[in-house]
């Protein structure tokens, strides 16, 4: 029993101490899957339509749509046949014509012949090797479970994912492919292999046979088939080349950046603590020896009068004495000019009391001597503080990108929150923040300016309709100001915008931090804000 006991712990500690498994964020699936179509090969009786087959295709921005070839084989062999493609939401079904078959990539491109305002997917330029990937499309299998029938598969409705792991790059006879364990079934061809930033590694195509005893492994077309094609179709994708990261781990980079930041800031506060002391210890020193020195001059001086005073006071007893009056009043006048020379030296003398103030004024007036020393400026920090244009730079290092963001911008700010003339930020909290809802795309956007720090922040949230429909509403409870408004209609401004940022999910899609400094005349993008 205790063998038993001491195996189990030794088990609990292993599983404890194992590292966790990442997987992708559900946040990023799910974005890229609302850009996943289901895409139906259609026949017609009469005036009555059925599905003959059905496939998964995907938006890569043009109201264009992705899939394989031998998705839409049956369509390409019998004129008669039609494509429709179903949206994940929303939306109903549309028509799409064949714009270009690859049979030898297994690649077709469709055009909507309606807009379905699909959310393009990016295409990731530098695909891992390894890690865990996600499959997304249509399986009927699943359809099956369900119990769907023939209408149903015409209604909008989400795709299945499922999750496995790459398991290396093994061309077929054919074409480029990606070997990968995440299930995929009849439906799912044509549907993206995804990253864990949601990002396209491949192109469902085919699975491995399989009697139920042996490893099922499947096929995806490469991003080396994929790019080519669409750009031989006039088809510029958005592609993004740089690591997938997930926000946890660029936020603790950032808090270690930031403890890195105030270390640098505290030991340099510490330096400088300790110059200052040592430059008051000597200047008390110097100032010290200073005040003996001319106490004691005045000590000396304040006893040469006084003697001086004495010898003429003699002199003029003598002249009374005497009679002689001009003597007496000589002598007298010296005396007695002597003898306030001796008050005045003695009493002017600097007192030890003194000497803390002194010290005060003497490091006073070097550092104004000196000028203003500042501060070292920490890393990240900017010029972008006063009005004017602004050369704004994509710090990759501290963003999260899942698009094609441009690497710079440039800015005109206004010191009154406007940017670019034409856009005005609200004011919430001493920060400048503008909330962007378009009417045209699944994703709301939250601009963030700092001008002291010279850093313009943008992030993303990719949300589903619902969520949407109600950024919507809520922005248009409001009306912004235009640009040059006062401080009043700036913070009424990031009022408003209170109720949109609310419904928000906790953390976004994408976030991209630009470092702006003083603009250097470069071909650049705008802010677009």
């Amino acid at each position: 029993m205790h063998r038993i006991a001491s195996l189990l712990a030794l088990i609990l500690a292993a599983l404890t101490l194992a590292p966790a498994t990442a997987f992708a964020d559900p946040g990023d699936i799910e974005a890229s899957a609302r850009g996943v179509v289901r895409v139906i090969i259609i026949g017609k009786d009469g005036e009555e339509i059925f599905a003959i087959s059905h496939g998964t295709g995907f938006a890569v921005g043009g109201e264009r749509i992705v899939t394989n070839a031998h998705v839409v084989r049956e369509a390409v062999d019998d004129d008669r046949l039609s494509i429709g493609v179903v949206p994940a939401e929303g939306a109903e079904a549309v028509y799409a014509r064949l714009v270009s078959v690859s049979p030898k990539n297994d690649l077709a491109l469709l055009q909507l012949t309606e807009p379905l305002g699909l959310p393009p997917l990016t295409i990731a330029g530098n695909p891992p090797k390894s890690g865990p990937v996600t499959a997304v499309g249509y399986p009927m299998n699943v359809d099956r479970a369900q119990g769907l029938g023939q209408s149903d598969i015409f209604r909008a409705q989400p795709p299945v994912t499922a999750t496995g792991f790459l398991s290396g790059r093994r061309p077929s006879k054919e074409f480029d492919t990606i070997l990968h364990t995440a299930p995929i079934a009849r439906g799912n061809s044509g549907g993206p292999l995804l990253d864990d930033c949601g990002r396209v590694i491949g192109v469902n195509s085919f699975g491995t046979e399989s009697a139920g005893s042996d490893a099922e492994f499947f096929f995806a077309v490469s991003t080396r088939e994929l790019l080519p094609f669409l750009r031989a179709n006039d088809v510029q994708p958005r592609i993004n080349a740089l690591p997938c990261r997930s926000l946890a781990d660029l936020e603790a980079e950032e808090l270690a950046r930031a403890e890195a930041q105030a270390e640098v800031a505290q030991a340099r506060a510490d330096r400088e603590a300790e110059a200052l002391a040592q430059q008051t210890a000597e200047t008390r020193r110097t100032i010290t020896y200073q005040v003996i020195e001319a106490r004691s001059n005045g000590m000396a001086l304040a006893l040469v009068f006084f003697i001086i005073a004495l010898a003429a006071g003699a002199a003029a007893v003598f002249g009374h004495l005497k009679g002689d009056m001009r003597l007496r009043a000589i002598a007298g006048v010296v005396a007695l000019v002597a003898l306030v020379g001796a008050l005045v030296s003695w009493v002017s003398r600097p007192a030890f009391a003194e000497i803390d103030d002194m010290v005060e004024e003497s490091l006073r007036a070097g550092a104004e001597a000196d000028g203003p020393t500042g501060t070292v400026p920490m890393p990240g920090a900017t010029t972008a503080t006063q009005s004017g244009s602004y050369t704004c730079v994509l710090d990759t290092d501290r963003s999260r990108v899942v698009g094609d963001p441009a690497d710079d911008m440039t800015i005109e700010w206004s010191d009154k929150g406007c940017i670019n003339a034409r856009t005005q930020y609200g004011l919430t909290g001493g920060r400048w923040t503008r909330v962007f809802v378009p009417a045209n795309e699944a994703a709301v956007s939250v601009n963030r300016y700092d001008p002291a720090a010279g850093e313009l922040v943008m992030e993303r949230y990719l949300l589903d309709l619902e969520t949407m429909r109600e950024a919507r509403t809520a922005r248009g409870a409001y009306v912004a100001p235009e640009c040059g408004a006062d401080e009043e209609a700036a913070r009424e401004l990031g009022g408003n915008q209170a109720a949109i940022m609310s419904a928000l999910p906790p953390r976004p899609n994408e976030r991209l931090v630009y470092r702006c400094s003083e603009m250097v005349e470069m071909d650049g993008d705008t802010a677009g804000n």
